[in-house]
């Protein structure tokens, strides 16, 4: 890298009239086309061989595999089905669009004006070479990185990379960066690095190989599968010794010891996963917020910093002039927005017109009214300024033509315009006084005092010019921006949004700290900070340049709840990031600029602004703000931390079921073989995939409870001491019982003796008793898992009615399964006598008081609605 920015400082001038066709030929076999590298991206179906051959899957597929040799064609190919549905759920939950690469690609035009032979022409922009002489007016959008060699009245807008938001001036020997904008002007310049050597390709670089952290719900997931996994595969090779051991075929221990993997590993975990964040990621659309990655809904709901933007985040991106101080004193100007309509209050209304006028000379944002609404047309501090001087003359100014203009430069901090004989300036106070010869002390106290109430000072001065116009057109800067005089001060505000500081304390009583990361001076950024009750501390205001380079010392001096970082750069931000999540942090970081991309990437939740962000920092994120709104962010969190609790209950649903499933393979291995097997194979798959999805699903669209944001972030597992007790050791057991006791009743009741011979149609009609008793109690159970202390009849029965409808089309499954003959055959059983319909039913009051039992016992103090 340095070798190039070696390159681009000692290449020399070429003459004017450019390359010879020949060599730029020669220079572009050698250096390749002016196209940025493609990123290094996997194959989808790579990918999606990757989701269908991770350990829970090659575990299914090896039972698929010896199931067909063990002859049991209809278990192996529900088997691969499973697998092949849980596969394709899980690539499109892990398929993320990595194109901000190829959005960068897009900043660069497509044709460009060179010099070559010694004339003007056009080529593609893909076969500038260095040393190509390109030609550039305002509005072009530079093809490569340059070296001016002519500029007139120049400045380009770098923000997309730096992050400022003023255009910078260039002279002639300044570099500027491919896929800018040349605002203003006339320039030619010398082309210095193309395609992958540019400095575009550095930030698609830097963003390419900042890889994000794994998301809480990759890992946890991944946890409950190894968990499940080696759980199943264990008690499964138990069962088959032990079904050997008591001298059943080994082709019929097999059988079972694969129905007791099927029966512990819950195959509609994953996609029930995938849709309950779609579902998230729905609702979170609704409030404004346009989720990329679904596996971030999740990950909202962990987070535990949020490193926030200010300007149209924190405040309202509307700047309104609300103080002008001239020699007569401070003026108050109140006023709404743009609205030119307002009341002016104070000493000497001829001054402060005098002091709008000059600085409205000198900007080139204006206010224009859309339908009823007055909007800003080009940056909002000149548009304030713009509105200023109409409420003052109570009319529209002139708009006058500068005979030259000095744009703003971010080393000067001013600009200034020369209308006919006189110079108006405009800029920083500490930019724009010491140039004034009538300089007061009492002026720059008045700065302070307006910078400490939150307003942004510029200073605005003026200089009548002697002589001819013409002698100062060509004269250089430091001639002509000298023995000003002052005429006044501008106090700029931009108001906070105005629910960003209950916003605030909601995210403090969630248990999240929140930082300002801000290019703004640190004066304002603080001042704001103040106001919208960030921090009143001066100790947790800090800026880019001071932040330690140790990466621990730094975690330590950011890990406090309203720190203010202000004049950030990119590199900052994304050492921001980093350090905090090495301290444990689940980190979400807003962006809106190119610069901001690598920020994004790296932090565990990218938010890019809507409104007024780039594509590029919209493609890095994960969570794009359509309104560009602070309590948007927040309000995903709710959302997030409502489908962690959704995964938790449905997990609990999941895992109570397969106590229920797993129950008769332990009772027939106990009487070694002589007990019929109560549910088959298909029984099983039946129902985790027929009947127990639905449920599933309507709990995984459960709306967030009232006090989702009162507690901190989620720390503990997802599949905790207190699921597992829940699932396997009270709920799980209850539906087991009532299970086996309609399969006993219906079997016992038909005559059975155990040691002698069993009925078929007999054992067919008992299984579609406990096959119900199953279905029944996953109805019981949906409701139950809606809460981990409430009683459903305490939550109210139709408050999910999506569960109603799941409830309704998971009875439909059962009447299909258990009464429709085909079916009923092909998955072993028959519809059960009426004894056994009726002990099948009461598994639903059975489990609902065993859970309300649970949730007493647990918490007896609490009162339970």
């Amino acid at each position: 890298m340095s070798a190039m920015n070696d390159a681009r400082e000692v290449l020399p001038e070429l003459p004017q009239p450019g390359l010879s066709s020949a060599d730029a030929s020669r220079l572009l076999a050698e250096v390749g086309p002016n196209v940025l590298p493609a990123a290094r991206k996997a194959s989808p179906w790579r990918k999606l061989l990757s989701e269908l051959t991770h350990f829970f899957a090659l575990m299914l597929w090896g039972a698929a595999g010896l199931a067909w040799l063990a002859g049991l064609p209809q278990l192996s190919i529900a088997i691969v089905v499973v697998v092949i549905v849980n596969g394709v759920f899980a690539h499109i939950q892990q398929e993320r669009a990595q194109h901000a690469a190829e959005r960068l690609q897009g900043l660069l035009p497509s044709q460009v004006s060179v010099r070559r032979d010694g004339r003007q022409r056009s080529v593609g922009a893909s076969e500038l070479v260095p040393g190509d002489v390109v030609i550039l007016t305002a509005g072009d959008r530079l093809p490569a990185d340059i070296r001016f060699t002519s500029a007139s009245a120049c400045t380009v807008d770098e923000s997309m990379l730096t992050g400022e938001s003023d255009a910078l001036p260039k002279v002639v020997g300044e570099a500027a960066w491919g896929g800018t904008f040349l605002v203003n002007g006339q320039a030619e310049g010398v082309v210095i690095a193309t395609g992958g050597n540019s400095r575009i390709a550095e930030i698609a670089s830097l963003t390419n190989t900042t890889e994000p952290p794994p998301t809480p719900l990759t890992l946890e997931l991944h946890r409950i599968v190894r968990v499940i996994a080696i759980i199943a595969l264990t008690v499964a090779s138990v069962f088959f010794a032990v079904s050997v051991l008591v001298g059943i075929e080994w082709r019929h221990s097999f059988l079972f010891a694969i129905g007791v993997a099927v029966a512990l590993i819950p195959e509609g975990l994953l996609p029930t996963v995938t849709l309950s964040l779609a579902m998230g990621a729905q609702r979170m659309a609704s409030r404004n917020a346009l989720v990329r990655n679904l596996e971030a809904v999740e990950t909202l709901g962990s987070t535990t910093f949020i490193c926030t933007d200010k300007t149209g985040t924190l405040t309202q991106n509307r700047m309104n002039a609300v103080e002008v101080f001239t020699v007569s004193g401070p003026v108050r100007v109140l006023g709404d927005g743009y609205e030119p309509d307002a009341v002016v209050d104070g000493p000497g209304r001829a001054m402060v017109l005098e002091v709008a006028v000059a600085a409205r000379a000198a900007s080139q944002g204006r206010v224009v009214k859309e339908g009823k609404e007055w909007v800003a047309n080009g940056d909002p501090m000149e548009a304030a300024i713009d509105v200023l001087a109409r409420r003052l003359l109570q009319h529209e100014p002139d708009n006058l033509a500068p005979d030259r203009r000095l744009a703003f430069d971010a080393h000067r901090r001013r600009e200034s315009v020369l209308i006919g004989p006189t110079l108006y300036v405009k800029g920083a106070p500490e930019s724009v006084l010491p140039l004034c010869a009538d300089r007061a002390t009492r002026l720059e106290e008045q700065v302070e005092a307006m910078a400490s109430r939150g307003l942004r000072v510029i200073a605005v001065a003026r200089r009548d010019l002697p002589g001819p116009r013409s002698f100062w057109l060509d004269q250089p800067t430091e001639n002509i921006e000298r023995d000003l005089i002052v005429l006044g001060l501008i106090g700029l505000h931009d108001p906070p949004r105005p629910d960003v500081a209950e916003v605030i304390r909601a995210a403090r009583r969630a248990g999240i700290k929140v930082a300002m990361i801000t290019g703004d001076h640190p004066a304002t950024a603080s001042a704001i900070a103040k106001e919208i009750g960030l921090t009143d501390d001066p100790s947790l205001v800090v800026q880019g340049a001071d932040l330690p380079e140790d990466e621990q010392i730094l975690g330590a001096l950011l890990d406090r709840d309203g720190m203010v970082v202000s004049r950030v750069s990119p590199e900052q931000k994304l050492r921001v990031a980093r350090a905090l999540q090495s301290r444990g942090h689940v980190v979400a970081m807003t962006g809106d600029g190119v610069n901001d991309g690598p920020a994004l990437q790296q932090a565990d939740i990218g938010v890019a602004m809507g409104r007024g962000g780039t594509d590029v920092a919209r493609e890095a994120a994960d969570l794009v703000l359509l309104d560009d709104h602070f309590g948007t962010i927040v309000a995903a969190i709710e959302q997030g931390r409502a489908t962690y609790s959704n995964i938790r209950r449905f997990l609990t649903y999941h895992l109570t079921d397969n106590v229920a499933e797993l129950t008769p393979f332990v009772v027939w291995a106990l009487s070694g073989g002589q007990f019929p097997l109560a549910l088959g194979v298909l029984q099983i798959l039946a129902l985790d995939i027929g009947t127990d999805l639905f449920p599933a699903l309507a709990l995984g669209a459960e709306p967030p409870g009232r006090r989702v944001l009162t507690r901190p972030p989620e720390r503990r597992h997802l599949m905790d001491r207190n699921l597992m007790f829940r699932a396997f050791v009270i709920l799980g057991p209850v539906e087991a019982i009532i299970s086996m006791t309609a399969f006993s009743l219906v079997l016992f009741g038909g005559g059975w003796v155990r040691g002698e011979p069993w009925d078929e149609k007999l054992v067919l009609a008992a299984s579609g008793a406990a096959f119900a008793a199953v279905v029944f109690g996953q109805l019981a159970t949906s409701f139950a898992c809606r809460s981990a202390t409430v009683p459903p009849w305490k939550q109210g029965w139709f408050s999910n009615r999506l569960l109603l409808w799941a409830g309704a089309a998971e009875l439909a499954a059962l009447a299909l399964f258990l009464f429709v003959p085909p079916v009923a055959a092909v998955l072993g059983q028959a519809p059960p006598p009426p004894s056994g319909l009726i002990v099948a039913v009461l598994a639903i009051p059975g489990m609902l008081i065993a859970d309300w039992i649970y949730k007493r016992v647990r918490q007896p103090n609490r009162p339970l609605g």
